[in-house]
């Protein structure tokens, strides 16, 4: 199967874990639109009673688009499940996520749920972390500094390369839902991801960054022949 494929097939299993009643968390990226999709399906098709929260407003418009119906967490903040992709994961189930700039809304969701089901194609699921670039929310206000302070917390857990503010071909910054910016840390590895995570978000201005610790419980992952199931070691 083509790597488009394979997010597909991820996703259609993942379908086998929700049940009707459930409240969930649809996430972002070009999987987690399969899913939306395929979902929205599925809930035609069986009559199921299925709630979600939107993890961006690109997946809220989606999900409206296909008749599902919606809540937000002020009025639903607790979660049965969510089902979300990744940009990169390890056999721990340590994620980097936020290549669509969602990461906030992503772990804000996530975490409000009993459970996270990362769908994915087989690319993603990587020995070590890093060669995707880590996303980290910045406010904009003093945000050079912060920029600075993340290159000082970097060299501290072992990793160095470019901070870049993203932005498009224009050279206009990327905003956020939240109305923040995203910094892309090219670091090509992450020797403690846990340690930098905890002092990337120590720092002032540091709203989030890209990594999922101990957040996903289960991983299913397209491959060539099908699906595999990655458990948290």
């Amino acid at each position: 199967m083509t790597p488009d494929e394979q997010k597909q097939a991820a996703s259609r299993r993942a379908l086998d874990y929700v049940e009707s009643g459930m409240k969930l968390g649809l996430g972002t990226g070009s999987t987690a639109e399969h899913f939306v999709r395929f979902l929205a399906t599925h809930v035609t098709e069986k009559g199921l009673d299925i709630v979600g929260v939107p993890t961006s407003e690109r997946t809220a418009a989606l999900a409206t688009r296909l008749g599902l119906r919606l809540t937000h967490l002020d009025e639903t903040p607790y979660l049965d499940l969510t089902i979300d992709g990744a940009d990169e994961l390890d056999s721990q189930l340590r994620l980097v996520k936020g290549g669509g700039g969602a990461l906030l809304r992503e772990k804000i969701v996530a975490t409000a749920s009993d459970r996270m089901i990362v769908i994915a194609d087989e690319s993603k699921f990587v020995k070590s972390l890093g060669k995707f670039p880590l996303p980290v929310e910045v406010i904009p206000f003093g945000c050079e500094v912060t920029m600075r302070k993340m290159v000082d917390v970097a060299k501290d857990f072992g990793c160095s390369g470019k901070i870049i503010r993203r932005a498009d071909e224009f050279d206009v910054p990327f905003l956020t839902d939240s109305n923040n910016f995203i910094y892309d840390c090219h670091f090509n590895l992450l020797p403690d991801p846990d340690g930098l995570s905890a002092g990337l978000n120590r720092i002032a201005g540091v709203v989030d960054n890209g990594l999922f610790i101990g957040i996903a419980t289960m991983a299913i992952v397209g491959t060539v022949t099908g699906t595999d199931i990655v458990s948290r070691s």
